[in-house]
C-alpha cells in the first residue's frame, strides 16, 4: 500500500539510483566487470481448474561499467532449480538447456560505445497444483571473454488474485505554460482474479493543476503540488484493459514538472491508510470512469514487475527562472564568530524543482574571507568543505530541492574572525553546471548569480 503514498520529490530514495562502487578504485577495474539487469521480483498467477496458467516474462540484459572498447559475445547462465518444483520455463531460441533447470544463453557483443545488450527473454508459468505462497530464486551469471559478472537473481512466487498494472506513459517536453495537456495511461489486470473496485492515487506537481475535480475523488494540496485519491467502481477482470486519462493545466510557473499515478485493488483498509491524517476535499465534477479497451490475452503483454501499479511521468515546460544571489556585510573583533547571510531568490516566472534526482535548486561555492575561518557545526548537513585538501579551502552550501517562484532561501554562514582585515571579502557564486540540475539550462541571466560577503568593510 505504501507505494500509493510516494510523495513528489521523495528521493523516491527512490527516485535516484546510485550505482555501487562507481566512486571506488581506478577506471581499469570498472572495465573488468559485467552487470546483470533482471526484474527484482515476479509473481506467477496460479493455474486454473484446467491446468492453464498465465505466463510472466523475464527480460534479462547484460551491461558494463565503461562503454569504451569492444566486449566480445558472451554467455548468460540461467539456473531455475529453486523454482522448478512449482514453475514451468519456456526457453527462447538463443538459450540451450543443459538440464531441465539450467540453460546457457548466447548474447551479442558490445561494440565500442554500447553499454548493454539483451541477453535472454524467457517465460515462466505456475505448474498445476502449485502451492500459493511457494517461492524461490532464478539465478544468473554472465561471462564474455575475460570478463565475468556479479551474480544476479529474480525472486519468483505463486499467488492468486488480481494484479493491476499501469502501462508505460511517454514523458512530455516542450510544453507551453498556460496551455493544457493530458496523461493517458492503460490500466490492466494480469492476475487471475477480478478487481471489483480500484483505488487510484494521482500526484500533480506544483506547476500543474487538475483540470477536473471528479466527484469520486478527494484532493489535497501542499507545497509540492496536488494529490488526488479516487475510488473507481468499474470491475477489472483478468485480461481486461482500460484507458485512464487525466487532463492537466500547465501553469505559468511550470518548468520541471512530474505526474505520478498508482493503482491497487480497493479495500476499506487501503483507503483509510491512503487518506492518512491529511485533510481532503471531495470534487464536485463528473465521476472519473475507466474506458474499456479491446480485450486481449494477458500473455501477449506479460506483467514482468509486481510493482508496475506505479508510474511516473516527466512533463517539462519551455520556461525560465532567474536566480539572484544577495550577500551581506558583517563586523566583529578578533576572536568573535559572526554570521554572514547569502540569499538565493527565485525571480521566476517558473518555480524550480528536482523531483526525480532530488538535487538542490542551487549549490553555492565560496572561500573564507581573508583573516576568517568558516565554522560548520557538526549537525549542519547542507554546507561542507570540498575535502580536496586545497588551501584555502573551498566550501559549498545547497538549497532544498525546490524553490517556488518569488521565494527565497537564505544560508547562514558562520565565520570566526582570527584577525581583523579591513574590507576582507569573498565571492559566493552558484555552481551552474551540476549534471543533476543545471542552472545554466533554465536561468536566462547568470550575471546576478554571484554576491559578496564583506567582513569589517
Amino acid at each position: 500500500m505504501k507505494h500509493l503514498q510516494r510523495l513528489l520529490g521523495v528521493a523516491l530514495g527512490g527516485c535516484a539510483l546510485v550505482a555501487a562502487g562507481t566512486a571506488a578504485g581506478p577506471a581499469y577495474a570498472l572495465e573488468n566487470e559485467l552487470w546483470i539487469s533482471a526484474p527484482y521480483e515476479t509473481v506467477l498467477p496460479g493455474a486454473d481448474a484446467d491446468g492453464n496458467a498465465r505466463e510472466r516474462t523475464l527480460d534479462v540484459r547484460v551491461s558494463r561499467d565503461v562503454a569504451d572498447g569492444r566486449v566480445s559475445a558472451g554467455r548468460l547462465t540461467v539456473d531455475v532449480s529453486e523454482v522448478a518444483a512449482f514453475a514451468r520455463v519456456a526457453w527462447p531460441a538463443n538459450c540451450v538447456p543443459e538440464t531441465e533447470a539450467r540453460a546457457v544463453c548466447a548474447f551479442p557483443e558490445m561494440p565500442d560505445g554500447t553499454e548493454s545488450v539483451p541477453a535472454a527473454t524467457f517465460r515462466l508459468s505456475a505448474l498445476p497444483g502449485a502451492d500459493t505462497g511457494a517461492s524461490g530464486y532464478v539465478r544468473y551469471s554472465a561471462a564474455a571473454g575475460d570478463l565475468t559478472s556479479h551474480a544476479g537473481e529474480t525472486r519468483v512466487g505463486v499467488g492468486n488474485g488480481p494484479d493491476l498494472g499501469l502501462g508505460p506513459v511517454d514523458d512530455q517536453r516542450g510544453l507551453r505554460p498556460g496551455t493544457e495537456t493530458s496523461v493517458r495511461a492503460t490500466l490492466s489486470n494480469s492476475g487471475n482474479r477480478t478487481a471489483e473496485r480500484t483505488l487510484l492515487w494521482l500526484d500533480a506537481s506544483y506547476g500543474l493543476r487538475f483540470k477536473e475535480r471528479h466527484a469520486n475523488c478527494e484532493y489535497r494540496q501542499d507545497d509540492r503540488g496536488t494529490s488526488a485519491l479516487c475510488v473507481l467502481d468499474e470491475s477489472v477482470a483478468p485480461g481486461q484493459r482500460y484507458a485512464l486519462g487525466t487532463r492537466l493545466g500547465v501553469g505559468r510557473n511550470a518548468l520541471y514538472e512530474r505526474f505520478d499515478h498508482s493503482v491497487q485493488p480497493y479495500s476499506d483498509e487501503a483507503y483509510q491508510e491512503a487518506r492518512g491524517e491529511w485533510t481532503w476535499t471531495r470534487g464536485t465534477g463528473s465521476e472519473l470512469d475507466l474506458r474499456p479497451l479491446a480485450a486481449r490475452s494477458v500473455a501477449s503483454e506479460p506483467d514482468i514487475d509486481p510493482q508496475d501499479n506505479y508510474g511516473s511521468v516527466i512533463l517539462e515546460a519551455r520556461n525560465t527562472a532567474d536566480l539572484k544571489l544577495t550577500g551581506s556585510k558583517v563586523r566583529g573583533a578578533a576572536g568573535e564568530t559572526v554570521t554572514a547571510q547569502v540569499t538565493v531568490l527565485n525571480r521566476g516566472p517558473a518555480w524550480v524543482a528536482s523531483l526525480g534526482a532530488g538535487a538542490a535548486v542551487a549549490t553555492v561555492r565560496f572561500q573564507a574571507p581573508e583573516g576568517t575561518t568558516v565554522v560548520i557545526p557538526p549537525e549542519e548537513e547542507n554546507c561542507w568543505p570540498s575535502g580536496d585538501g586545497a588551501s584555502p579551502a573551498t566550501y559549498y552550501c545547497k538549497t532544498p530541492i525546490y524553490l517556488h517562484d518569488k521565494a527565497s532561501y537564505t544560508f547562514d554562514i558562520r565565520l570566526r574572525i582570527d584577525r581583523v582585515v579591513r574590507g576582507a571579502q569573498a565571492t559566493v557564486a552558484t555552481v551552474n553546471d551540476d549534471p543533476e540540475l543545471s542552472i545554466r539550462e533554465f536561468d536566462p541571466n547568470l550575471r546576478n548569480n554571484s554576491a559578496r560577503i564583506v567582513v569589517n568593510g
